[in-house]
Formats: C-alpha cells, sequence, structure tokens
C-alpha cells in the first residue's frame, strides 16, 4: 500500500463506530497487513502480549484498548511491558474510542488526539507499512490527505462524465481541478470573505441529489471572472455574488462544470472540511500532479521530493552565498539594501519544472532571507521586492505547469502572511497578476534565452493566462532587469535505449552538431548542453539533480568535452538515494552537479554523505584533481591477466538446455556434448544451466543423433532470418557458437558482466576449466587466485561504478574499461601471497553457506558475518598495499586510483613503449 491507500483506509476507520474488540486488527489492516497475518493475530498464534486485550505484532506495534480515561496509564503500561520490549515493537497505541496516544519507541516521538483526529497523524504511523518518510511529512499530513481525498472526486467525476477523460477534454478537467484547489485555499484563508463560502455555498444552493452541483459551481467560476461593478449587468445570481474578483486567467474561458453524482457530491464537500491553511505548495504541487496522470495515479503520494534535497541543489548554487552576504552584512544599512536590491534581480529558471518544487522551495528561501534584511532594516512590513515573475519554468505538460504557477501564488501569500501580516497580505492578493510566467512547452525546444533573458529583454514563448496554449502565448517582462540567472531543478533522465524518437529528436536538435556519438547519450544531457550555452551570456550557473549515468563510462567521454570547453564544475554531491515517499523509499540513485563559468574564482565544494570539504577542482567522475578522460583499453595497463568476455551463441537458444533431461536419455551421442554454461544469472542466482558444445570434427557424430539435428537445424534458420550480416554469415556452420573465447585450461575466474549495486561487493567465482562462460560474463582462465581477491574487492566495485557506468541501477562491468584501466601499484611476491589467502578466505566463508547462493550471501541486510569479515580483511589487506591504511571512503579510493592511472598513462612515465609500472 502507498501513503494515500493508508490514509483512506484510516480516514474510513476513523469514521466507524469505534468497535474496542476489532479496532486492533482494523488499525493493522489499514496500513497493509494481509488478511492470513490479521487471522493469526487473532487466533493468537503470533500475538504475544502480555496486557489483556493487548494485541502484539513482532517488531512492529503493541495495541491496547482501555477504559474511558484510562489512555495514559495504558500507554506507560504498554511501554514497561517485557513483551514490548522481548518483540522489538517500534510503537505503542492505546485509545478507549475517545481519545488516543501513541508513541514511537525509537525516537521518543509521541501522539495524543481525539480519537476522531487520529487520521491526522496517519503519518506518524507509516513506518508500519515499510515507508520511511522524511519529518516534514510525518508533522503535516495535510498534503496526502487533501490529495486522496481529490483523488477519489476525480476518478468519480472521470467515471461519470467519461468524456472529460478524453486527451481533447483532459486539459478542461485539469483547469477545473486548479480552479478547485484554489477556491479551497482561499475559502479557509479568509481570501475569501465568510467561513468557508465555497463549500457553503454549494451545500446550501445545490440540491442532495447532486443534479444541480455542476451548474451552482459554473456560476461561481463566472462571478470569480465578472469585476464587481460588471456583476449586475452580467446577472449573476445574487447568492453568488459575495466572491470576489480573480483575475489571473483562473476563472477565464469557459465556466462548464462537469456533472456530479451523489457521491461526487459528498466527496466535493469532504474536501472542503479540510483545514487548507495546511497546505504545503512545495509538497502539494508533485501530489496533487499524479491526481490528473493516469501513468502516475497508481503511485499517488509517491513522487514526492524532500526539501532537504531540493537545498542540495539551491544552496551551493546560490543560497549560501545570499546567507553568507546576510551575516557579513550585520546591522549595516548599505549592505543589507545592496543584498536586497542584489535579491530583487535574481532569476531562478527551472526547464523541468513539473509542479514547480524547486521554484517554490527557492522563493520560500528567498523571502526568508528577505524578511531578515527587512528586520534588521526596521522595514518589517515593508512589500517584497522579489517578484514571482522572476521564478521561470518550463514544464511539457499543461496540468502541471497551471500547478506550478498556482503553488508559487500560494506561496506568495502565505509568505506575505508569515512576514507582513493577514490584513497585508489580503489588502494585495487579488485580483491576480494575469501574468504568465511558467511555459508550457518541450524545453528541450525552446530557446532557454526568450524564457529568461539576461535582461529585461521581452519574452515571447509565455501566456497571459495560467491556461493559454504556447501559439497563443504573448510577452512578460521581467520586474526588475539585470542580475544574476540560476538554472536548477531535476530535468527527466531517459538513458539512451529508452528514448522515443521524438525524444531522439530532441537530442539531436542539441548535439549533432557538436559530436557524432550523440546518440549515446542520456536525455538530461540536452538540459546540460543548453545550461552550458546560457551560462556564458547570463552572470549565474546551473545545478541539476541527475543520475549518476552522466559522471561514469562513456557518456564522460562524450558529454564533458563539450560542457567543458565554456563551463567548469563548481559543486557536486557524490552518489546518493533521492528520498521520496515510495515505499522502503526505493528511490533512484542521483549525483548533484553545479555548474559555472569557466574561469569563475568561485570556491569549490566536493559533498560526499552530506560533508562537504573545499577542493581545487572537480573532475566529471566527480573527484578532486584532474583527471583524464578514460578510454578503452585493449589490454590491461599494468601487469594484469587478460580478461575476455564469455562464449556468445547467437542460436535462438537452440545450443541451451535448461537441464540435461532435455536430451532424450537413449541418445547417447548428444549427452556427449553437453557442458555447463555459466553466465550473470548463473553466478548471482546458482541456476544450472548447460550447452551443446559442438565443433567442427564433431559433425560426423553430429549425423548420427536426431536430436542434435533438429537442435542444429533450428540454429540454421534462426541465422538465416538475422537482419544482422554478421550472424546470417554463421548460418552454414549452425553447429558452432558464433564467438569463441574458450582456450584449454584447469581453471577460470568468472565475474557477472552485470550486478545490482545493492551488492557491496562484485562476486567473480572460481570454476573448473570444463565450463562455458557466456557472454553474460567475463573470464580470466589460468588466472591466479589473488586476482580474485582485486576483483572481490571494495577499491575495485568503487573504480568499476565509476568509470564503467550503470544500466538502469545496476552495474555493468567492461573488461576493456573496468579491468584493462584499473591502476595497481607493482605487487611484490608476498603481497600476492597475502591477497591469495584473502580470496581462500572469501571462497570458504561461501562454501560454509552452501546451498545460499551469490544473490543470499551478498544481500547487504542478510551478509554473513563471517563472509564480510573476510572482505572486509581483503578490503584492509590490498588498500595498505595503496596507501599503508584502510582507505577513509570511495571517494578517497576514486582520488588514489584517478592519480595513479593518470601517472601510469602520461607518456613520460613509460619507457620505450614499456610501462614503468607493473
Amino acid at each position: 500500500m502507498n501513503a494515500i491507500e493508508i490514509e483512506e483506509a484510516i480516514s474510513a476507520l476513523a469514521e466507524q463506530a469505534f468497535d474496542a474488540a476489532s479496532f486492533p486488527y482494523a488499525f493493522l489492516e489499514a496500513f497493509g497487513n494481509k488478511a492470513t497475518t490479521i487471522k493469526r493475530l487473532k487466533g493468537g498464534s503470533t500475538n504475544t502480549s502480555d496486557i489483556e486485550g493487548g494485541v502484539l505484532q513482532r517488531s512492529n506495534i503493541h495495541i491496547a484498548v482501555c477504559a474511558e480515561g484510562e489512555v495514559t496509564a495504558t500507554l506507560n503500561t504498554l511501554k514497561a511491558s517485557p513483551a514490548t520490549t522481548k518483540a522489538k515493537a517500534k510503537f505503542i497505541l492505546a485509545t478507549d474510542g475517545i481519545s488516543l496516544e501513541a508513541e514511537d519507541l525509537a525516537s521518543g516521538e509521541t501522539v495524543a488526539c481525539d480519537y476522531k483526529d487520529f487520521p491526522n497523524h496517519f503519518g506518524f504511523f507509516l513506518p508500519l507499512a515499510g515507508i520511511t518518510t522524511v519529518k516534514q511529512i510525518r508533522d503535516n499530513t495535510f498534503d496526502i490527505r487533501a490529495t486522496s481525498r481529490l483523488n477519489r472526486l476525480y476518478v468519480e467525476l472521470l467515471r461519470n462524465n467519461p468524456d472529460w477523460g478524453t486527451s481533447e477534454r483532459r486539459h478542461d478537467m485539469n483547469h477545473f481541478m486548479a480552479r478547485l484547489i484554489f477556491c479551497f485555499f482561499a475559502e479557509d484563508t479568509d481570501i475569501f470573505n465568510g467561513d468557508n463560502l465555497f463549500t457553503a455555498t454549494i451545500e446550501q444552493m445545490s440540491a442532495k441529489d447532486s443534479s444541480n452541483t455542476h451548474e451552482v459551481i459554473s456560476e461561481i467560476f463566472r462571478s470569480m471572472n465578472t469585476k464587481t461593478t460588471d456583476r449586475k449587468k452580467e446577472n449573476i445570481r445574487s447568492w453568488a455574488d459575495g466572491f470576489p474578483y480573480v483575475n489571473g486567467g483562473l476563472f477565464s474561458g469557459s465556466t462548464e462544470v462537469p456533472r456530479f453524482t451523489k457521491i461526487a457530491r459528498s466527496y466535493l464537500l469532504h474536501v472542503g472540511t479540510l483545514d487548507w491553511k495546511q497546505i504545503n505548495p512545495d509538497i502539494f504541487g508533485s501530489m496533487i500532479q499524479a491526481v490528473a496522470d493516469d501513468e502516475e495515479r497508481g503511485a499517488l503520494g509517491m513522487h514526492y521530493t524532500s526539501v532537504p534535497n531540493i537545498l542540495k541543489v539551491l544552496n551551493p548554487l546560490f543560497l549560501d552565498d545570499l546567507r553568507e552576504q546576510l551575516e557579513q552584512a550585520e546591522s549595516n544599512p548599505r549592505k543589507l539594501l545592496n543584498l536586497r536590491k542584489r535579491m530583487s534581480n535574481i532569476r531562478v529558471f527551472d526547464p523541468a519544472c513539473g509542479s514547480g518544487n524547486f521554484l517554490v522551495i527557492a522563493y520560500k528561501q528567498m523571502r526568508e532571507i528577505e524578511a531578515k534584511i527587512n528586520e534588521l532594516r526596521g522595514e518589517k512590513d515593508r512589500p517584497t521586492d522579489i517578484p514571482l515573475t522572476n521564478f521561470r519554468g518550463i514544464e511539457l505538460r499543461d496540468f502541471p505547469a497551471e500547478i506550478a504557477r498556482l503553488a508559487l501564488i500560494i506561496a506568495e501569500y502565505q509568505c506575505d502572511l508569515l512576514y507582513r501580516g493577514q490584513k497585508l497580505a489580503l489588502a494585495e492578493f487579488l485580483p491576480l497578476d494575469a501574468e504568465n510566467w511558467i511555459t508550457c512547452g518541450n524545453a528541450l525546444r525552446i530557446d532557454w534565452l526568450s524564457v529568461c533573458p539576461p535582461t529585461g529583454k521581452s519574452v515571447t514563448l509565455i501566456g497571459d493566462d495560467l491556461f493559454s496554449a504556447p501559439a497563443e502565448q504573448a510577452e512578460v517582462d521581467f520586474e526588475n532587469e539585470g542580475g544574476e540567472t540560476y538554472i536548477c531543478g531535476n530535468p527527466p533522465y531517459i538513458g539512451d535505449k529508452k528514448q522515443t524518437k521524438e525524444q531522439k529528436g530532441d537530442i539531436e536538435s542539441i548535439l549533432a552538431n557538436k559530436t557524432k556519438r550523440w546518440k549515446s547519450l542520456d536525455y538530461i544531457a540536452g538540459f546540460f548542453i543548453k545550461a552550458s550555452d546560457l551560462i556564458g551570456i547570463t552572470n549565474g550557473g546551473c545545478s541539476f539533480v541527475t543520475t549518476n549515468s552522466v559522471s561514469q563510462g562513456q557518456q564522460v567521454n562524450v558529454l564533458w568535452p563539450l560542457l567543458l570547453e565554456n563551463t567548469t564544475i563548481i559543486s557536486a554531491h557524490t552518489s546518493f538515494k533521492w528520498a521520496n515517499l515510495a515505499q522502503n523509499n526505493a528511490g533512484v540513485t542521483v549525483v548533484i552537479i553545479q555548474l559555472g563559468e569557466k574561469y569563475s574564482n568561485v570556491k569549490k565544494h566536493l559533498y560526499e554523505d552530506g560533508i562537504s570539504r573545499q577542493v581545487e577542482h572537480i573532475s566529471p567522475y566527480l573527484t578532486a584533481q584532474q583527471t583524464p578522460f578514460l578510454a578503452n583499453a585493449p589490454r590491461p595497463i599494468t601487469n594484469l591477466p587478460l580478461m575476455t568476455n564469455g562464449c556468445a551463441a547467437k542460436d535462438g537458444g537452440n545450443l541451451l538446455l535448461s537441464s540435461k533431461e532435455e536430451i532424450p536419455p537413449e541418445d547417447h551421442i548428444a549427452h556427449k556434448f553437453i557442458q555447463p554454461l555459466w553466465g550473470s544469472d548463473e553466478i548471482i542466482n546458482g541456476r544450472s544451466r548447460f550447452c551443446l558444445w559442438l565443433e567442427d570434427k564433431d559433425i560426423p557424430e553430429i549425423e548420427k543423433s536426431n536430436f542434435l539435428k533438429h537442435r542444429i537445424e533450428g540454429v540454421r534458420e534462426m541465422r538465416l532470418s538475422s537482419k544482422k550480416a554478421a550472424t546470417a554469415a554463421w548460418a552454414d556452420r549452425p553447429h558452432r557458437f558464433v564467438e569463441i573465447r574458450r582456450p584449454k585450461c584447469s581453471h577460470v575466474i568468472a565475474l557477472p558482466s552485470v550486478t545490482t549495486e545493492t551488492r557491496p561487493y562484485l562476486t567473480p567465482v572460481f570454476l573448473t576449466g570444463d565450463v562455458v562462460i557466456s557472454n553474460l560474463a567475463f573470464a580470466l582462465y589460468e588466472a591466479e587466485l589473488w586476482v580474485l581477491a582485486l576483483l572481490s574487492s571494495r577499491l575495485h566495485y568503487s573504480w568499476v561504478k565509476a568509470v564503467c557506468g550503470q544500466l538502469e541501477t545496476r552495474i555493468r562491468y567492461s573488461n576493456t574499461l573496468g579491468w584493462n584501466t584499473f591502476p595497481i601499484p607493482k605487487l611484490t611476491e608476498k603481497n600476492k601471497e597475502d591477497l591469495t589467502r584473502c580470496a581462500e578466505d572469501i571462497l570458504l566463508a561461501r562454501e560454509t553457506h552452501f546451498p545460499a547462493t551469490i544473490a543470499d550471501l551478498y544481500d547487504p541486510e542478510k551478509m554473513p558475518a563471517d563472509l564480510r569479515h573476510a572482505h572486509e580483511r581483503n578490503d584492509e589487506v590490498l588498500e595498505r598495499i595503496y596507501i599503508g591504511r584502510r582507505f577513509k571512503n570511495d571517494t578517497e579510493r576514486l582520488e588514489k586510483l584517478f592519480d595513479l592511472y593518470t601517472k601510469m598513462t602520461t607518456p613520460s612515465n613509460k619507457t620505450n613503449g614499456k610501462k614503468k609500472v607493473s
């Protein structure tokens, strides 16, 4: 279950009549516990509570329903219970159906509320469903509740008005939802006069059977788009005349409203009962966006980007500098005035703004700094000098673009309320300005200078209201000319293999005239290129969240020579998880890269695990030194043994066997040619697979086996039908693998070609020489055992992650990039002996846990202690060879490796074509 589904279940539970006997089980069911789990708890087999009427779920929660007025005492009893401790319960909860109290036993945080209000605190209990989330969401769960209600309304309206869900009318539906959100917010923040004016009017003026609900709402919308002086002439109904004139294009155009069912009317009134003063525009925009997106609605509430993560982008980009200037200004009026003027000219531009998270956070942070300036200057009630039109965005889809502007409008009102008071905030809020500074369009096809120019020149792709199409867009100038432009955001990644034809066309339009290798780049490369072009014209910089693929593998060689022509890396966050609301917080691994002008004198900072250090240089591999661009090496740069890719059958599966039993038992000839086959899946998951290994000399025997002849004919047909000429050319030798790399040997070290990044190490295996290594693995034939220690090390793992790149969230190994370029110091015989013992210890530790697979053994949560110790010992031995001690972290490992690589590949370090190192 996701957060939205849990909120709905908890709300439904609170609305039901309280039943003491069933409450604990209903509560657990609301957080995703299966019926079988509930049944076992009810039966007592898994309920280990030592309190009468208590329900204790191991490693989760201890619940007790008590007599009226005994809630606090019961909670204390639960906390002191030996069973609570023994079962490692994370939460305790007590209720009498009137009040409810709970405690997070790890953090000590508590909840105490009326029973009917406990859904307002459902975020507190999200860890019960395996959902880890940021504190901000736990503290304010309104946004999830509002999204949940709006989603139910949206789905019900589309069910009754299917034409509003078509591509022709989807814009109208999204427009309607944006209007509703504004109305709910406005009636709870006194923007509308009277209590719950919007909701109450609908409840009073629309029939309970919902037959005229759409007409009532339509009339309210019409009123808000009509100036008060014109309402009599426009025949606005008296009950709608109390609504203010809003303008801003929000209620312009058609006021048609979808027809309501009784259920939809009930949902609408229910949404109106929420306290919309609690809305967080920086969170809510992302969530409400999912309501109107068919693909995202199934993961509703799971795409929220945490404020701390957004600040990892914005702080180094420009906010830290503003705060530093504020601190240096102290109480100097002139310095404070100059800083305020500077801030009024800063433009923040997100070219893939979605529902506006980055823009909203930037605006709120700048308003906070400005408020401190005004306070120090004794001008607390002063209107803001920071115009919303300085926060520009481009978004491909119209609804997120609309929500982005609405979120900024709400953020502006909330900031005015916070820093200037309600009276002044209300006085200046309406009517809304008709300018629209969020562009709906394809960011890679739009000239960014037209959206966010370096001076106040006209903008030709901005709409004159919230809902205009790009073709109708007019001009909006910056209120304050000149200044700095900061580009930021979280653009779409989309790897080179997953791009649509249109997306490939976008990349081609930007990069085809810059590099012949543009097809190999991720989609986000286009955003980096356009940003680097803009940095050279405007005074500022850019910072993007991106998958770490742009600083790994072949993309570095293609993208970064282009970027570094005009820019330099000012700051970077090395790989970390981009947190969201998904179950188990399964975020994507990202980096943050900030670019500035090429010869900028700004101090550079490298961040790892939240810790910053000042450095002289940041490389595209996100290390603190200048590094060459790594190229594929045909052979190892040191005296390491040769690693090759395995054998490729290209047979349509006809030469492969899932078991020996596929061959008839009486066919003794075919059985002679069975060989074990090992690829990534076989190594990692321990699956047995075989192949038919046939050579030219075996053709006479092949003719005697019907099974072999049938299989070989299947190979022939597959190769003949192949569109690849190289494969089709092998149709006349259908008994053979096409690519054969299998020398006669006593043993082989094999390594999966792809492995998940969740494993802490690469996982080579030691096999006998009679096996066939497939092209889904790499092989070192007759390699000494100390080589396995190198491959199994954290040092090599760090190198491979940096230089080989990834396939989605998996590490993609490359022998020419990962192994042949791997720099090692000269190893003595003693070094090799020590490493051999380490390799033996790793293999013995694995063997101890047979039949556990590599996947089982290297699960980071379940890795056996003896195996982990063997790897740590291996790392200790190897890293002491490099620097005499363990490395502090992966960043330090990479810096040493790149330093060695540079020395080993610099021409001056080679003599007569021979390397000085071994």
